[in-house]
């Protein structure tokens, strides 16, 4: 491991301090600051020549400076003549606005693609994209990590019984389908129709939940409108208690409020994307991926096949 170096900028130093635990190496020395315009300062203080470099950036809130900062690293990087870089974006921000769903709108996700490969990286390790077909996104190698065996891990020591496993909207039943077959439980569908970016109406619950444990699966929560709609109808078709296993706590706006106020009986999110303090609810349960990416990395440096992490 001698040739392997982990970097990371400021979105999720702890992520990437716990990343290296994992693989018994020490974090990279790096300076990621600003200039008094605001513009990002990179300063690498360490050789990284012929190394094989990983950088440790989520794209969360604030998510153009934390974009910058990845992309300055890599190009920083690059040309300290790195024998591989390969950017770890635990969340890949931008990855909701990823077609155009209304006339002279951009699609953003393709330019942050764009940005990442031109600016130097060889490859992408993720988890869980927003939608699968992203990674066609990109003309570098994309490892696409799922945490559903983290979720996994965390209820069956619940020893939870009746459950069913329920997809917020038509979109995640993919997703849903995954977690049913590992749990052999039941699977539901909240049917939505969309007013806005901001509004969900919920429209009726497709499958059996009647006095049954729910588990809403769902790749992101961020201003919770959906999810709380979701678990209202789900109450209102009888449902015992509401769990929700979410991967990225992005928690914007008004989440926290509609959270409190809601049926929910635990969230349980990764920490992908850092909590600040005043998100951290009791019934808010934060799960670590540190493993699950320190294994890829583990096996991306060491050329074996990480297929069996895709399952």
């Amino acid at each position: 491991m001698d040739k392997l170096t982990l970097f990371t900028g400021n979105a999720n130093p702890r992520l990437a301090l716990s990343i290296c635990d994992s693989l018994g190496v020490s974090l990279g020395k790096i300076e990621v600051s600003r200039f008094l315009d605001g513009e990002t300062r990179v300063k690498i203080n360490q050789n990284v020549r012929g190394k094989d470099v990983f950088v440790v950036q989520a794209t969360g809130y604030p998510a153009n400076e934390n974009l910058m900062e990845l992309l300055i690293m890599i190009d920083a990087i690059k040309r300290a003549s790195a024998q591989r870089i390969t950017a770890v974006l635990p969340y890949f921000g931008y990855a909701r606005q990823d077609r155009k769903d209304q006339p002279r709108v951009p699609i953003t996700a393709k330019l942050v693609a764009n940005l990442l490969t031109r600016a130097g990286a060889n490859r992408i390790i993720t988890i869980d994209l927003h939608a699968g077909q992203l990674q066609g996104f990109f003309d570098i190698s994309l490892d696409h990590l799922y945490a559903v065996s983290i979720f996994e891990e965390y209820f069956r020591q619940k020893e939870m019984e009746n459950i069913v496993i329920v997809s917020p909207d038509v979109g995640g039943i993919k997703t849903a389908r995954a977690y049913s077959k590992r749990f052999n439980a039941g699977l539901g569908v909240v049917d939505k129709r969309r007013i806005s970016d901001r509004e969900a109406e919920v429209m009726h619950v497709m499958g059996d939940v009647k006095g049954k444990n729910v588990i809403i699966v769902d790749d992101i929560v961020a201003s919770a409108g959906s999810l709380v709609e979701a678990v209202g109808a789900l109450k209102n078709s009888g449902a015992g208690d509401i769990y929700a296993a979410i991967t990225h706590p992005v928690l914007c706006g008004p989440a926290i409020e509609r959270i409190k106020s809601s049926n929910i009986k635990e969230l349980v999110v990764t920490d992908t994307i850092p909590m600040d303090k005043k998100n951290q609810l009791k019934n808010i349960t934060q799960l670590s991926v540190a493993s699950l990416l320190g294994e890829a990395i583990r096996r991306i440096h060491n050329e074996e096949s990480i297929s069996a992490l895709f399952e």
